[in-house]
């Protein structure tokens, strides 16, 4: 059983790798934009939020340079793409390693701390909650308001443009869209999200380290994967939705694996686990349909 402490832990980090769910989301399933920048821009977001934090500007404010700093990294890899045509997926790898050496010259050296720094959960210590709700407590506005504003994009007319960009760029030519914009703007808010996320997880843990962007890809893509085994995303909205879901039963799949004692796990299997989660992510929805057909010819 999990404890208190590592259960809300485990929802809030959850929560933050949500907005890196809506991201991947926006770029893999919307554009059909394999990104690995998410690896640069997560640590760019930390980077760029603990610094403008320890020079005294306010955390909001740094928590939103945070997010135009990652909008600008995604804009990077999806320009090298449009206007000099290099293939999306080694684009993207290329800003992931530049960003190494930018988030290096961001801070100065390979990590800050922030535990006595005031950040954007600060104030929240005061509402007498424990402890450990706080983060959860904020993070789920957060996300809330990201799910819905995304939602709202994805239903206006430019996201209509963008989605149509994913799914048929030429049709979306030959009907007078800036494919090559809506390509930029999705890769660019994509990005941002995961700034978010990054200035939010350096700020919950106290660091930001120029490491902590590793795998986040991945983490992002069994989020994403996995809320689309639980609740099929038939609408944009029942796909945001599946994010945050994927992200949470993740972040409770790994907490609840490392602290099964008779499994035997420990801290350096997390990639394992992670990489078992996938596949059954990814093959679960396939046996679901597999058995349902089988039943309905069974019952014809």
């Amino acid at each position: 059983m999990l404890s208190n402490i590592a259960f809300y832990g485990a929802i809030e980090t959850g929560l933050i790798y949500g907005l890196v769910a809506f991201g991947i989301y926006l770029s893999f399933r919307v554009l059909d934009f394999p990104d690995l920048t998410v690896d640069g821009s997560f640590p760019l977001g930390a980077a760029v939020a603990a610094v403008l934090i320890i020079e005294g500007v306010n955390p909001w404010l740094a928590t939103g340079a945070a997010v135009i700093a990652g909008m600008g990294a995604g804009a990077v890899t999806a320009l090298l793409n449009v206007k000099l045509n290099i293939l999306n997926l080694l684009a993207s790898i290329l800003t992931m390693i530049a960003l190494y050496s930018v988030n290096l010259r961001i801070m100065g050296r390979p990590n800050i701390a922030l535990l006595t720094e005031e950040t954007v959960l600060t104030p929240w210590y005061d509402l007498g909650l424990a402890y450990h709700q706080v983060p959860v407590l904020l993070f789920i506005i957060v996300v809330m308001v990201s799910l819905l504003l995304l939602w709202r994009f994805m239903k206006s007319e430019t996201g209509l443009a963008m989605r149509a960009t994913g799914a048929n760029p030429r049709m979306a030519r030959a009907q007078g869209i800036a494919t090559g914009a809506m390509i930029v703007l999705g890769v660019a808010v994509s990005n941002g999200l995961v700034g978010l996320a990054g200035a939010l997880f350096a700020q919950s843990q106290g660091a930001a380290d120029v490491t902590m962007g590793v795998g986040v890809i991945v983490i992002g893509l069994a989020s994403l994967i996995g809320g689309e085994a639980v609740l099929t995303p038939s609408t944009v909205l029942r796909a945001l939705i599946a994010c945050v879901i994927g992200a949470i039963v993740y972040r409770l799949a790994i907490a609840l694996a490392l602290n099964a004692d008779f499994l035997g796990l420990q801290a350096q299997d997390l990639n394992l686990i992670t990489a078992v989660l996938v596949t059954l992510a990814i093959v679960l929805p396939g046996v679901r349909t597999s058995v349902a057909a089988r039943f309905t010819r069974k019952k014809a």
